[in-house]
């Protein structure tokens, strides 16, 4: 496997603080790299230094000649009153054909090819930089956030390209399941420095739990060698027969050092202030109608949600989650209709354009300390700030010097404080690293107030959502089934879509026909196979097997969706065995009940779960 990229000794400051120290990694052709590292570490800037955006202090890359780099702008090339057919043939230079073949890949079909940039919703127009960059057909991507404020339609859509790309790329994202489906290396950038190992995510935490180990072991025999060594020069260095082995000690004693061992992943804890439990409706819509002045988003929209519920508000990008979200929090008069809270319930809202509100002249502490409640101690103050990576004398930070996405946290960390029974949550999991975003979901899951909140981060949602609230065409209504169970239908979609997607080198090419010009009633376009000679046999080999190739991936979603369930039952299982063995002397008739119908789950789930693999099998078999 050749290397594409090597990066050598890269240094890079700004001002007193070192973001890269001697950073050194080498890329090779076909690697798929999750990059990952704490905010602000430096991913960002690398990326940039990579694609010459960003200058370096001293060090150096270098790039095979066979590399063609694509980067996914982070920000928006798109000029006013643009449609998607004029950005793509003026950024890419391409033929419209070829401008409208790549499109349809992301979706973007005939219908969208005359639309304006400004009327697609953002997942569309992310989908739209992605097929830009693609038609400059390279061979190594680097790609910064490109699942930020996507929906979670695209985001699969996304994976489904990542999985099937014929290339390698580096990708910086903060959704943990993003990166463990879609590669195989993990590089990560910690105190200025670069480690890339091979191997996904999950594998590259559990080395590193390892190497932790063993690190602390070591330090650890390294501080009694260090006793043992002290007691005997402190016995023997006064006499002057043993001196010279007590200096002999000192010497060895100066030459033992420890590791140092730096903050682990997974340090990360947050407690949020904990209110009153209730019982009882928190929120009850009666035929209510959401939208603008000028456009109705949804109608009809009854719900009745208990106290206590944590609801996942998903749909696509513009189909009217944070309308509804608006609508509930106050901003947005309802259009018709009426919704009602519970009494007495204290609700806070956050917002990615909340922190337009903030006090430029406050600093982190004492906005942070005017948002908590009364009973909420100034350490619980600093250890949610330090939770939110405002340790130190960074919550002596003014407002007016934070980033966009400093006081996105601060609001955030400001609302967890606040003590309210409902939590509004529009995208909080931006601008989070992973491991805060998981620390995050695990203290809101323990929440015992009501939560509705919008995500597309899967990690977080599963870790909450009790239930989900699917905004679709217009209509708002309770998901009957889980999380997964959505997620699983989403996948099946997008595979069904991605799986009629032809090869490079298999695909119908539409380009300018030269034959038909001049000829009546012939069509300015041609469908122009390759190879250009296909016999009847050869074609319906090739869609048996697109469509063998399509059933497999389908049976392997149900199979890992089965997997899932199986383990699932089995530990609850499991649970009622150790509870009947805690309390062997207690009969509970609705435990046994219990207990039969999770064992009668479990075996059609295991039974179900054996014929998919049988079928993946066979398949496999057949696809050679």
């Amino acid at each position: 496997m050749s290397v594409l990229l090597q990066l050598h000794n890269i240094h890079k400051s700004f001002g007193a603080v070192t973001i890269l120290d001697d950073a050194t990694a080498s890329f090779s052709q076909n690697q798929k790299i999750g990059f990952i590292g704490r905010n602000g570490s430096g991913k960002s800037t690398l990326c940039k230094i990579i694609i010459s955006q960003e200058k370096m202090d001293s060090g150096s890359i270098t790039k095979n000649g066979e590399l063609k780099l694509g980067y996914l702008e982070q920000h928006d090339p798109f000029q006013p009153n643009e449609t998607v057919l004029d950005f793509l043939m003026r950024y890419t230079g391409k033929e419209e054909w070829r401008c409208a073949e790549l499109a349809a890949k992301f979706h973007l079909t005939f219908d969208f090819l005359e639309k304006k940039i400004t009327a697609l919703a953002g997942g569309y127009q992310t989908r739209l930089k992605l097929a830009a960059m693609l038609l400059h057909d390279p061979n190594f991507l680097i790609l910064d956030e490109p699942t930020n404020y996507l929906d979670l339609s695209t985001l699969i859509l996304l994976e489904h390209f990542l999985q099937q790309f014929n290339g390698g790329f580096v990708i910086v994202s903060h959704d943990r399941e993003f990166l463990k489906r879609t590669c195989d290396h993990t590089l990560e950038v910690e105190n200025g420095q670069l480690t890339l190992y091979p191997g996904t995510i999950e594998e590259y935490f559990e080395f590193k739990e390892v190497q932790l180990h063993h690190r602390r072991a070591h330090n650890k025999a390294v501080e009694k060698k260090k006793e043992q060594l002290q007691e005997f020069i402190d016995r023997f260095r006064a006499k002057a027969s043993t001196a010279s082995r007590a200096k002999s000690k000192m010497k060895q004693l100066g030459r033992l050092k420890t590791i140092q061992i730096e903050h682990p992943m997974g340090g990360v804890r947050i407690r949020i202030p904990q209110v009153e439990r209730k019982t009882g409706l928190a929120l009850s819509c009666n035929n209510l109608s959401i939208g603008y002045p000028e456009k109705a988003v949804a109608n009809a929209i009854n719900l009745e949600i208990e106290r206590g519920s944590h609801i996942a508000i998903l749909g696509d990008n513009g189909q009217g989650k944070t309308t509804l979200m608006r609508t509930l929090a106050g901003e947005l008069p309802a259009k018709s209709g009426s919704f009602k809270w519970g009494s007495a319930l204290k609700i806070a809202y956050y917002a990615q354009h909340v922190f337009s509100k903030l006090h430029p002249q406050d600093d982190i502490y004492t906005h942070l300390q005017r948002e908590a409640a009364s009973g909420v101690t100034s350490q619980d103050v600093l250890n949610l700030a330090g939770s939110f990576l405002f340790k130190g004398d960074d919550v002596k930070k003014k407002v007016s010097v934070l980033s966009g996405g400093e006081r996105a946290r601060l609001c955030l960390a400001g609302l967890l404080l606040t003590k309210s029974h409902v939590l509004l949550l529009d995208e909080p999991t931006n601008h989070l690293d992973f491991e805060t975003v998981e620390a995050l979901g695990q203290a809101l899951k323990k929440f015992s107030g009501t939560i509705f909140f919008i995500s597309h981060d899967r990690t977080f949602v599963n870790l909450i959502a009790t239930a989900v609230i699917d905004i679709k065409n217009g209509s708002v209504n309770r998901y009957p089934g889980t999380y997964e169970d959505y997620v699983y239908h989403l996948e099946l979609e997008a595979t069904n879509e991605f799986g009629q997607i032809e090869p490079a080198e298999e695909r119908v090419t539409v380009k300018p026909s030269s034959a038909a010009e001049g000829v009546s009633g012939a069509s300015d376009l041609q469908v122009e196979p390759k190879p250009p000679s296909v016999s009847g046999k050869e074609n319906s080999d090739y869609l048996k097997r697109k469509e063998a190739k399509a059933q497999l991936a389908k049976v392997k979603i149900e199979s890992k969706r089965l997997e899932r369930q199986t383990e699932h039952l089995t530990q609850e299982r499991e649970k009622l065995f150790q509870e009947m063995k805690n309390n062997p002397f207690h009969y509970s008739k609705e435990r046994n009940e219990k207990l039969k119908k999770l064992t009668a789950m479990l075996e059609e789930a295991e039974h179900a779960w054996l014929n998919s693999q049988a079928n993946f099998d066979r398949l496999t078999k057949e696809l050679g």
